[in-house]
């Protein structure tokens, strides 16, 4: 009897319930991702998946798989600050889809500053966040005062942004090519320190203080949004706003501000990226970064949870970064991009198993018979309250 009660109160948990939805979205993915190898060539299909799941772990040398594995970490701090981008906003009933844009100034800004005026790194990553957070903002306000949709605004500023940033950072490329100028060369001064951390990743120079900082910043959004008041009112606001407003909690500057805080992590996830010198920004892109809308997969594959996003954040970036493996003689080269993306799309579905979960749950003959006897119990107490 009590081993029931306790398998049905794990069930019924909702972390365990995100975990589980989880699970079942990778399986998926992977499955899905598999049939499609299978498909285009069988005899590499096994191989292909195990390299893309393997990722660091695809070299035998221990020295070497470390060194890679610390690069994978380097690109999920970006990643994971992105996640809390998009999760902070929809915790609020926004959307922020333009993470990506966001994401895009933060980049821009960084690298401006630390080529084009040789400025360190510190006061670089503050304008992306700067950059990030006016570019939250102005979604926000369009959506606070003129009733525009987030998503319409978000996707309209995330081209505004790619295309400006591109013709910004044209003044501080390399002349032969289209990226800009490194950083290790020009200004080493704008490079994340270290502190030691890339001895521990078999001296990985990409490996820096960003990744803890990362950490961190998920662990003070989770304490912002679940134990201060301020978390409680931005909630609040996105549960209904009219109801905030008639609480007298300031709806519109809630909105405002939560989009200027979901740009300034998503500005501040560019500069952990570009102020490492693991990549460089090509100014003749002419798609929106990745990275915010890998953000949206990994925020619902986390739950919605900060803590949980660090966790999803950096699945993601395993089997995207696992996806390079793969036997280009047998696959053409998309098909990395292919199958990770089929896995982080199933990703998106986190959220419909976990109500498919909570409906099984519901529906089951002994959860009705207890609801309708505590029901039956408060209707007899409240007569026999009246009949006094």
């Amino acid at each position: 009897m009590n081993t029931a009660k306790e398998k049905k109160t794990l069930m019924e948990n909702d972390g365990f319930q995100t975990l589980v939805a989880s699970i079942i979205c990778i399986l998926l993915g992977l499955l899905v991702g598999y049939i499609v190898l299978l498909a285009i060539n069988p005899a590499g299909a096994t191989d292909a998946i195990t390299a893309i799941l393997q990722n660091f772990l695809y070299f035998p040398r221990p020295a070497v798989a470390l060194e890679y594995f610390g690069s994978t970490l380097a690109k999920t701090a970006p990643l994971l600050m992105c996640t809390l981008s998009v999760m902070f906003a929809y915790k609020v009933g926004l959307f922020n889809i333009g993470a990506s844009g966001q994401y895009a100034v933060g980049a821009g800004l960084s690298l401006y500053l630390a080529i084009g005026f040789g400025m360190p790194w510190y006061v670089c990553m503050l304008a992306a966040m700067i950059g990030g957070g006016i570019l939250g903002g102005i979604a926000g306000a369009l959506k606070a005062y003129l009733n525009v949709n987030e998503v319409i605004a978000c996707i309209m500023l995330n081209w505004i942004s790619l295309y400006s940033v591109n013709m910004l950072l044209t003044t501080v490329k390399d002349a032969s090519t289209t990226y800009t100028s490194a950083l290790r060369t020009n200004n080493p001064k704008a490079l994340i320190p270290n502190l030691g951390l890339d001895k521990l990743f078999f001296n990985n120079r990409y490996v820096t203080i960003a990744i803890p900082l990362a950490i961190l910043i998920a662990v003070l959004v989770f304490v912002i949004m679940e134990k201060t008041k301020l978390g409680y009112e931005l909630k609040a606001t996105g549960l209904n706003k009219n109801a905030a407003k008639y609480a007298g909690m300031k709806e519109k500057r809630n909105m405002i501000l939560t989009m200027v805080i979901s740009g300034c992590l998503a500005g501040l996830g560019a500069s952990f990226l570009y102020l490492s010198g693991i990549e460089q920004w090509s100014c003749s892109q002419t798609t929106v970064p990745a990275m915010g809308f890998n953000g949206i997969a990994a925020a619902f594959l986390g739950g919605l949870n900060p803590i949980g996003g660090v966790f999803s954040a950096f699945f993601i970036q395993h089997i995207t970064s696992g996806g390079s493996y793969v036997d280009k003689m047998v696959y053409c080269s998309q098909i990395s991009d292919l199958i990770s993306s089929i896995i982080i799309y199933f990703c998106s579905f986190v959220l419909f198993f976990k109500f498919c979960m909570k409906k099984r749950i519901q529906n089951k003959p002994g959860k009705n018979v207890n609801a309708d006897a505590a029901a039956n119990t408060k209707v007899t107490a409240s007569a026999a309250k009246g009949g006094e």
